[in-house]
């Protein structure tokens, strides 16, 4: 069995979400309301039921995380455009700010990692987390993240 990559795996997750958890203690936020905001900010008006698909939770706990985002001033809900019930999300402008400040810390954990392998370890780490998604969800989520390299299934 591959325990160590298993245990490389845990600890290296835990590290990168400390990061913005520590940021996120401030505003009394967790790594829901964290995933909530960088999604929405990542594709503003994106409509509350793709949110719940992309993240894979129930109504209720994203309505928790959302109200909190929208009470604090983070994120703001909108008509549809062509159907009124429709709730499409936005993130405010301190909302965006929160959410490019959480990408930033993780980047650059991300950057120290990279930053002495040999070239074509980025394109190699992209193809194995790729592969560690379900295979009839890669399509949906190559069509979500946008990337500067075009990813290899």
């Amino acid at each position: 069995m591959a325990y160590d990559l298993i245990e490389l795996l845990f600890f290296a997750y835990r590290d990168f979400t400390g990061d913005p958890d520590e940021a996120l203690a401030r505003f009394d936020f967790g790594r829901a309301h964290h995933r909530v905001l960088h999604f929405v900010d990542r594709n503003p008006g994106i409509m509350v039921t793709d949110l719940l698909g992309i993240l894979g939770i129930t109504k209720q706990s994203l309505g928790r995380v959302l109200k909190q985002l929208v009470d604090e001033g983070m994120i703001e809900q909108r008509e549809g455009h062509h159907d009124r019930r429709q709730r499409l999300l936005y993130t405010t402008p301190i909302g965006h700010d929160l959410a490019v400040d959480l990408t930033r810390l993780q980047q650059r954990r991300l950057e120290r990692a990279l930053i002495d392998l040999p070239d074509g370890s980025e394109e190699i780490v992209r193809t194995f987390l790729l592969r560690m998604i379900d295979p009839e969800a890669r399509s949906d989520i190559l069509k979500l993240i946008r990337s500067p390299f075009g990813l290899k299934d």
